[in-house]
């Protein structure tokens, strides 16, 4: 198990190497906020009989159901004065528990110990130390990825968290150019490191690995055209090639349809039997403050898309907000509607629902099928005391025929006070 000393060693070490005379830019470019997120989730399972239904103390649980409230100190400096600047990234999350217990913990939004009792709080300390050359910046320290080899998740109360390091360069004209390496993950409910670990439907031999490799470019010709292409690795477990291309097309006048193709490569690494061949399509017609999406997504090889264990969100398609549909051959379509009600004079309003569907997979070598429906509506209020202010109801619905069927309502009100 990793600690977050490493990353504050590398700051404070970054720190001084810079010259004494830093240039105000190092501060006068700093930014310093803090996000606070009160989270309350319940999950109902309506079939506690099955094989993966979670159990507490042998038996089959009925809920989950956790409230907490989150903080996040974000701290970013500028650069230092020269050809090449330096400067230093902070993170500070704390959790605190307001209402769970251990018959009902289990969301994901609060630390569990060893004998099930839920931490009462829990919180987590991250530095990165950054450098920048032209159009080039290095980090090194803790980092929260949207890599579409490698998304964080912040879906709970804290955000995950990887260590390592990174290069993102946008020296090349309409290129952007992406390279790294991490060495470790924070869960999104704990306050240590711990080795990455591999989720794969199917598959067997996977490791605990303290190498995620990536390296990838995105290449911009056109404004509402890019393409992207990434190869990763996580050591002894899996490679991944991933190729994107995202297109918008206008239509008429107000009138846009939006394609959105990925396709995934995924091989063995080490002793695993990682075999994949994942691709998707997504199109979108959007006409003011609507926007109807259909997507369908194949999947063949022995094993489903694997991707980083715990929690981080494989950048599938039809990953959605309970399930990832990406059990091995498992095929699924999606319809997505989303509306912006500021096109009806209700500015900070908006609503998504969808309904994915899959197929032509097997569970214990039958047959299997399931779907998930969900629905979110969500208001930023616009002016007063409270502007800034967003709330979201999240609400799921899961049936599976060989699996537990949930219901699930999350409520999230948030507030970001920026002090500088």
């Amino acid at each position: 198990m990793h600690t977050g000393l490493h990353s504050r060693l590398g700051a404070l070490t970054l720190l001084g190497l810079m010259p004494l005379t830093a240039s105000a830019d190092f501060l006068a470019d700093s930014q310093l906020s803090l996000e606070t997120r009160n989270f309350y989730m319940n999950r109902d399972y309506r079939d506690a009989d099955k094989p993966d239904t979670p159990r507490f103390r042998g038996e089959p649980k009925a809920k989950s159901e956790e409230w907490a409230q989150g903080f996040m100190l974000r701290y970013s400096s500028g650069f230092t004065e020269g050809p090449l600047g330096f400067g230093v990234d902070g993170l500070g999350l704390l959790g605190i528990k307001l209402d769970a217990g251990r018959g009902t913990s289990g969301t994901g939004a609060l630390q569990v110990q060893r004998d099930g009792e839920v931490s009462d709080e829990f919180g987590f300390f991250g530095a990165t130390a950054k450098a920048r050359l032209g159009k080039s910046v290095l980090t090194v320290g803790t980092h929260a990825p949207t890599l579409p080899v490698a998304f964080r998740n912040d879906t709970r109360l804290l955000p995950q968290t990887f260590q390592g390091a990174q290069i993102v360069s946008n020296d090349l004209d309409r290129f952007t150019l992406t390279a790294g390496q991490f060495r470790a993950t924070r869960l999104r409910n704990s306050s240590d490191y711990e080795d990455m670990a591999m989720f794969s439907d199917g598959a067997v031999g996977g490791v605990a690995s303290d190498r995620f490799n990536y390296a990838g470019a995105t290449w911009a010709p056109s404004t509402g055209l890019a393409a992207t292409y990434y190869q990763a690795e996580l050591k002894d477990n899996y490679r991944q090639h991933y190729a994107n291309l995202l297109h918008g097309l206008p239509l008429a006048e107000g009138l846009t349809l939006k394609s959105d193709i990925r396709y995934f490569r995924s091989t063995d690494e080490g002793r695993t039997t990682v075999d994949n061949r994942n691709l998707g399509a997504m199109f979108t017609l959007m006409y003011k403050g609507h926007a109807l999406g259909l997507a369908y997504q194949d999947q063949d090889g022995d094993t489903g898309t694997p991707f980083i264990a715990g929690g981080t969100d494989p950048w599938t398609l039809n990953t959605v907000t309970y399930h990832h549909f990406l059990r091995a051959r498992e095929d699924s379509w999606q319809l997505r509607y989303d509306y912006d009600f500021a096109a009806s004079g209700i500015p900070g309003l908006s609503l998504m629902t969808r309904y994915v569907s899959g197929e032509n997979f097997e569970i214990g070598g039958q047959d299997a099928r399931e779907w998930e429906r969900d629905l979110d509506i969500a208001y930023v209020v616009q002016s007063g005391p409270l502007k800034g202010m967003n709330l979201r109801w999240r609400n799921v619905a899961y049936r599976g025929s060989h699996t537990t069927d949930i219901d699930e309502n999350r409520f999230i009100i948030g507030y970001t006070f920026k002090f500088w």
